[in-house]
């Protein structure tokens, strides 16, 4: 029969576990890995958190929090009113606390031409959540995380879904702007997506294997640069 663990070994063991930095990832379903030739999910490995765990080696963590559908602060009168962002931020945030970092990449679904949204009260509706985020105490110490806004890249040639996000094309290319001007303001980091990565020319929504790859390394380089 073991005895209790002295404390001079938690407290070893806490310690440890600050040294590891935890990033949480919270997305849609190109975030969740939705693979567009095959459908279904690409494998841990494959999807961009899965590879931006790999660059950043042991003394990362990271989890993924994506789902297929999910707005930045919009009720889906069809998909259901937990698509929306805002929704489960909060719980998602206080469960994994602390997080040293969260990277926020949505906007692509608001596009949906029943939202009939502007690509600047997208931006702004993705900002809105970086800046939840900063303020909800679950960074380190009771602070606040790093939060970095990713604009996701512009909507391709639409296949199947192209009355659902019937004039998205013309809008999700005017999203860097709008997003790096809202990130500035609510005083969070900024990754431009389109800089590394298109959407597939399978659907015109999602990425390939080799988009989550580059995506992967590039925020892993932002990471990087933004927790030292």
């Amino acid at each position: 029969m073991t005895g209790p663990v002295p404390s001079a070994n938690i407290s070893a063991r806490r310690r440890e576990e600050r040294t590891i930095k935890t990033v949480l990832c919270y997305g849609d379903s190109n975030t969740w890995g939705l693979d567009p030739e095959a459908g279904g999910r690409f494998g841990p490995d494959v999807r961009w958190p899965g590879v931006l765990r790999r660059t950043l080696g042991g003394e990362f963590w990271v989890i993924e929090e994506g789902l297929g559908g999910r707005t930045t602060v919009r009720d889906d009168p069809i998909e259901g009113d937990h698509k929306n962002g805002r929704t489960y931020l909060m719980a998602c945030l206080e469960s994994h606390k602390p997080i040293d970092l969260m990277t926020i990449m949505l906007g692509t679904n608001d596009l949906k031409a029943r939202f009939a949204a502007s690509a600047s009260d997208i931006a702004q509706g993705a900002a809105s959540l970086a800046e939840m985020a900063l303020r909800s105490g679950c960074g380190p110490g009771d602070g606040a995380p790093v939060v970095v806004l990713i604009s996701p890249p512009p909507v391709g040639e639409l296949t199947d879904m192209a009355e659902m996000f019937e004039g998205s094309g013309e809008k999700s290319r005017r999203f860097s702007e709008h997003y790096r001007r809202f990130a500035e303001q609510s005083g969070c980091g900024f990754l431009d997506a389109s800089e590394f990565i298109t959407s597939s020319d399978i659907d015109g929504i999602h990425l390939e294997a080799g988009e989550h790859h580059r995506l992967g390394e590039a925020v892993a380089d932002h990471v990087r640069s933004a927790l030292g």
